[in-house]
């Protein structure tokens, strides 16, 4: 495939409401983790619209998006800002995001020799997806000097790709599709939101704000090689997902295990078992659990921010392979459940008291290192999000945090299913797909 052809970067900058007054919004432990890691990309596909559609639209496909865009920022105004630091004299540093309408990135771009079916006919993700995400590389706290957002429209033969990096350290999977489904229904003609954000940070009331951190740029370790990797979508339809819930909660005489938790164990155990690893082995999986209905009050359906708990399942890779799927999802579901109010306000008082960031380097090589590590969820409505002339035809992921053992999962197109974007290293990724159990219940697209 050939590259592509960038055309126009915009800073674009939202408009500054009468009588608004927050400039700044301090950040909490769950944002505050991922200062040193790599931002949220994902983006979708979209055909062409047809000339009809096209007619309907009040300008070209692009100024179009650029302006809903735009008008999408003024109801989420944090990401036009950028991350601030005040250095404390104890010599810590606390970091907030400030409102300085510094603004976001706007990338048009143009790759008119591939088309719709060059990015879903093969059977890995093609590397050139990766051009079409911004800021490829950059880590959160770059977000000093680097936009909170930024979006780019890659125009192909035949369709739209919008491609869309957000910093991690102001918003979670919940609120990255929270802005991309509200730029959706402006760019729809809307007027107001059906679901406004909430952007006032939540803190539990024993943790002093802001939050001090020792912190030095010293800390930024990006000298580190990873093994190349492939990404692969598999498809579970619902009556596959059914039978696994099924099967698992027979095992085990409960009703408790989710179809997710069903699901999940069937990865994580298709997984290992294609790695042919021995018996003592020790395996991880990690689990990024969103606090938001866990706390009691719970937060708000709007809240607009970080609220990922990580529950991590570990084990051997002969226990694993020995007991049935009702005993993998039922640890799962025992992980998952132990996420109470309790725990998480437990977990922001312990995190205040002793801050410690993730590194990039500590993120990529957890997935790297024999084990799994699960991330978005297939209860964003992602096919959903219409931007005025059909629904998106695939949902893909950037480059960003991607290492072996990273899994992304997405509703399918089909209500009640689910796609996982699987990414491994080509050999394990090639044994995953010959796998008969796992393949059995799953149909690769």
């Amino acid at each position: 495939m050939e590259g592509i052809r960038f055309i126009s970067t915009s800073i674009v900058q939202p408009e500054r409401s009468n009588g608004e007054s927050i400039d700044r919004i301090e950040l909490t432990p769950w944002d505050l983790r991922f200062m040193l890691v790599g931002h949220i990309q994902k983006g979708l596909l979209f055909l062409k619209p047809s000339p009809l559609q096209e007619k309907l639209l009040p300008d070209t496909v692009v100024d179009h998006l650029k302006i809903s865009f735009v008008r999408a920022l003024e109801f989420f105004r944090p990401l036009a800002g950028r991350i601030g630091i005040t250095k404390n004299d104890d010599t810590t540093s606390s970091f907030f995001v400030d409102w300085n309408d510094a603004g976001a990135h706007f990338i048009h771009a143009v790759a008119d020799n591939i088309a719709v079916a060059d990015i879903l006919d093969p059977m890995h993700v093609p590397r050139i997806v990766h051009s079409f995400f911004p800021q490829n590389g950059a880590i959160n706290y770059e977000g000093i000097s680097k936009p909170l957002v930024a979006v780019q429209v890659t125009e192909l033969a035949d369709g739209f790709f919008v491609g869309c990096t957000m910093n991690h350290a102001l918003v979670d999977g919940s609120s990255f599709w929270h802005f991309f489904n509200s730029w959706s229904e402006i760019s729809r003609g809307s007027d107001s939101l059906s679901r406004p954000p909430t952007l006032k940070r939540w803190f539990p009331s024993e943790i002093d704000c802001p939050i001090r951190i020792p912190f030095c740029s010293d800390q930024i370790d990006d000298e580190f090689i990873l093994a190349p990797v492939e990404a692969r979508v598999f498809h579970f339809t619902k009556e596959k997902i059914a039978a696994l819930k099924a099967k698992a909660n027979l095992e085990m005489s409960t009703t408790k295990i989710s179809s997710l938790q069903a699901l999940l164990a069937h990865l994580w155990r298709s997984v290992v078992r294609c790695q042919r690893l021995n018996a003592g082995q020790e395996v991880k999986y990690w689990l990024l659990i969103t606090a938001r209905p866990r706390l009691e009050p719970p937060l708000p359906d709007g809240y607009f921010g970080c609220t990922i708990q990580r529950e991590i399942v570990t084990t051997t890779a002969g226990e694993l392979l020995e007991h049935g799927l009702g005993w993998v999802a039922w640890k799962l579901n025992q992980r998952i459940s132990s996420q109470t109010n309790d725990e998480v306000r437990k977990f922001l008082k312990s995190w205040a008291e002793n801050p410690a960031l993730i590194s990039r380097k500590q993120a990529l090589h957890v997935a790297s290192n024999n084990a799994l590590v699960i991330s978005s969820s297939p209860r964003f409505d992602v096919y959903g999000y219409d931007f005025g002339w059909g629904k998106p035809v695939a949902v893909r992921s950037g480059p960003e945090n991607n290492a072996g053992g990273k899994m992304a999962l997405f509703p399918g197109k089909e209500e009640g299913s689910v796609d996982i974007e699987a990414c491994l290293s080509p050999e394990k990724l090639v044994a995953l797909g010959d796998d008969g159990e796992f393949i059995m219940e799953a149909l690769s697209i």
